[in-house]
């Protein structure tokens, strides 16, 4: 029988952490906002308040969470200001409660940074520097591997085999993705995947007082591109925002070298996370809360919008001075 959120209770819940931390818990099961993952805040007895998280059953399997602890907990020990998770009295930091996986960290709270001035970016490259140069020290063997190949190849077959599209959109959407998939995939011929956090936006970058940034949810963590960790990051194309990415790589490259033809596949990566978005849209069809935040996805309007996007950012590919000038 599959585990599922529907039994996660908030008895379940409070049992669950007070076993496996050994610690006695207030009745308090705050919910907080998490589509995929159930997230609460606890509160001990001795007042210390604590973040559980329930993985959602099916999407990672131990061996994937495990590279997710190892790669934040390696953070820490470089004094990287992460949220590693805690220690289980039993050994280990994840828990498993009734066929679904958990674990507890302790609750810290900030706001969304400012990013004032040229200083501003600067200091996100020192922090994305530091972040790679940790990642670097070791594999993730049970994470996703971000190329072409391995990813975006699978997710247009899986959007392409399932019948989303009328047959004269589905024949759109093959001829862009397929253009754009041959490009991306001799594009990475020479790129380093290692671990890196694989959906730092700025949400994801937090301020503390007195403390400076905090990066949080390594939940998509990936062996991919250092750049991925980069483009993101930034308030336009690769072509616009030639002054942040110089900043940035300031900062960045007091801490860890970067291979500046990676800057070749900035709107390559676009282009494959506007795929992978949708193709994890289609495994989320028939989850109501889903149906209520998209209720058009999978029409035909919806489809000649997203196809239409994904032709402009084709155009985008061809048309980077990255690539045009020789680096590719």
């Amino acid at each position: 029988m599959t585990a599922s959120f529907d039994n996660l209770t908030p008895d379940r819940i409070l049992d669950a952490v007070e076993e496996g931390m050994e610690i006695r818990l207030t009745g308090l099961t705050a919910p907080l906002p998490s589509y995929i993952n159930r997230v609460y805040e606890l509160e001990s007895v001795g007042g210390e308040r604590l973040i559980a998280k329930f993985y959602r059953p099916g999407r990672w399997n131990r061996a994937a969470l495990q590279d997710e602890h190892d790669f934040v907990l390696d953070c820490s020990l470089d004094e990287i200001p992460v949220i590693p998770p805690l220690q289980l009295a039993g050994g280990g930091t994840i828990g498993n409660a009734d066929g679904i996986l958990y674990a507890v960290f302790p609750k810290k709270s900030g706001r969304e940074m400012d990013l004032v001035g040229d200083e501003g970016w600067r200091r996100l490259g020192s922090l994305l520097g530091r972040i790679h140069l940790a990642g670097s020290r070791r594999h993730a063997d049970s994470r996703l591997m971000m190329h072409p190949e391995h990813t975006t190849l699978p997710e247009i077959d899986l959007l392409l085999s399932c019948g989303f599209m009328s047959r004269h959109m589905a024949d759109r959407f093959r001829d862009v993705a397929g253009r754009i998939v041959e490009i991306a995939i001799r594009a990475f011929d020479e790129v380093v995947l290692q671990r890196i956090h694989g959906d730092c936006h700025r949400a994801n970058i937090l301020e503390r007082p007195d403390e400076g940034l905090m990066v949080i949810d390594f939940d998509d963590m990936v062996m991919g591109p250092a750049v991925q960790d980069l483009w993101l990051l930034l308030p336009g194309n690769a072509n616009s925002c030639r002054h942040e990415i110089n900043l940035i790589l300031d900062g960045y490259e007091q801490f860890f070298e970067f291979d500046d033809r990676q800057l070749r596949i900035i709107e390559i990566l676009r282009a494959m996370r506007i795929i992978y978005f949708q193709a994890w849209c289609s495994t989320q069809i028939d989850d109501f809360r889903f149906q209520s935040n998209f209720p058009d996805w999978g029409s035909d309007m919806f489809w000649q919008r997203e196809v239409s996007d994904l032709e402009h950012q084709y155009h985008a590919i061809i048309n980077d001075e990255h690539l045009k000038s020789g680096m590719y």
